[in-house]
């Protein structure tokens, strides 16, 4: 059995300018960072024993025969890709929402990437898994999606993402002293507005005329490297939250579906409650508020969202990573028998058994 953990993503600047339709003509860039919330994807070989072959647990549960009867585009271009001919259980669970602006989907890809490949004994590099989900979920799946959530869910950490005209992805850790990223993370807040939406719908309402968008995708590029200077330069971090709110205008003039009347609402609130500055997570729509509040002004930014569910949060480091690998039984021997209808005795089994794990 193998369970994989890979982190979700909130991004700062840049959002809009990782898409291929974008930065393969002008190049892009994002800053953004993976938190300490997580997708987690349980994978084990299926006992042969059931009339499926496949049992797919996530928001419901499907029993299949064949890959191609599996409802779940990710479980089944994936599994497809990696010409899996073995019967498989797949288990799904999330620390946060889905449609909900963290890159859960992409998340989940690569979690399962990983978790398929260390099921049959491969060990991929964090790269060879970014650019395997970015192809699985924008060439073979083909949704309108960009290319930073699976290079922070495979890689982890605070990034400075640099996409090349030609297709090449340059991931730049941002490097500050320890003092100065508990500063930017002790001034950041999280809130579920309650809203779900599908990110490549809202995406769609934009990426599909881009070229139209060039002022703002331009202004938004260029407040990244204007927010690592902020950071690397020493000076007063509330800079850092007046860039946000800069960055989400701009963003909200994208499209009339990046934001909606409610969200307006909750984002006046909390600036008139203190926040400096803020946007929602991912294409927008809906899903996760991100706030930019010095600590002094907190308790009194949840007094006035209260409403909302408050998810305190950290920066990961890690990206996806292999928590748990056992040792699962062998039951290729099984198919041959049954094959046959040749029923093992249990003493037979039991020996097989010690054997195998002698060999461990």
């Amino acid at each position: 059995m193998i369970i994989s953990r890979t982190p979700f993503r909130i991004s700062f600047f840049g959002g809009g300018t990782d898409y291929p339709a974008w930065y393969q003509k002008h190049g892009g860039a994002i800053l953004a960072t993976a938190i300490n919330k997580y997708c987690y994807i349980t994978c084990r070989y299926l006992p042969p024993f059931f009339e499926h072959k496949f049992r797919i647990i996530w928001s419901r549960i499907e029993n299949c025969s064949d890959i191609n009867d599996i409802n779940h585009p990710a479980v089944r271009h994936i599994l497809d890709f990696l010409k899996t001919d073995r019967g498989v259980e797949i288990h799904h669970v999330g620390d946060l929402p889905a449609r909900s602006g963290v890159g859960s989907s992409s998340s989940f890809t690569v979690g399962l990437l990983h978790a398929l490949y260390a099921l049959k004994g491969y060990m991929p590099t964090k790269q060879q898994l970014a650019e395997e989900s970015i192809f699985i979920e924008q060439n073979i799946i083909k949704e309108t999606v960009g290319s930073q959530d699976q290079v922070l869910a495979a890689h982890g950490g605070f990034n400075h993402i640099v996409f090349l005209t030609n297709g090449e992805i340059s991931i730049r850790p941002v490097i500050l002293t320890a003092e100065r990223l508990n500063e930017l993370n002790s001034h950041l807040m999280l809130f579920y507005t309650g809203i779900k939406r599908t990110a490549a719908d809202v995406a769609s309402t934009y990426v599909n005329d881009i070229e139209t968008r060039k002022r703002q995708l331009r202004i938004m590029k260029d407040l990244v490297e204007e927010s690592i200077s902020i950071l690397n330069s020493g000076s007063d971090i509330t800079a850092f939250g007046e860039l946000m709110h800069e960055s989400w205008l701009a963003k909200r003039s994208l499209s009339s579906n990046v934001s909606n009347p409610h969200v307006d609402e909750i984002y006046e609130n909390a600036l008139a409650a203190g926040a400096i500055g803020g946007k929602l997570t991912g294409a927008g729509g809906g899903g996760f508020l991100l706030l930019f509040v010095t600590p002094d002004k907190h308790e009194y930014v949840r007094k006035i969202l209260n409403n909302l569910i408050y998810v305190p949060f950290k920066f990961d480091f890690s990206g996806s990573q292999i928590i748990y690998h056992n040792f699962e039984e062998d039951y290729s021997y099984l198919e041959k028998e049954r094959s046959s209808q040749t029923i093992i005795p249990s003493q037979e089994l039991k020996m097989y058994t010690d054997r195998v794990l002698q060999k461990i």
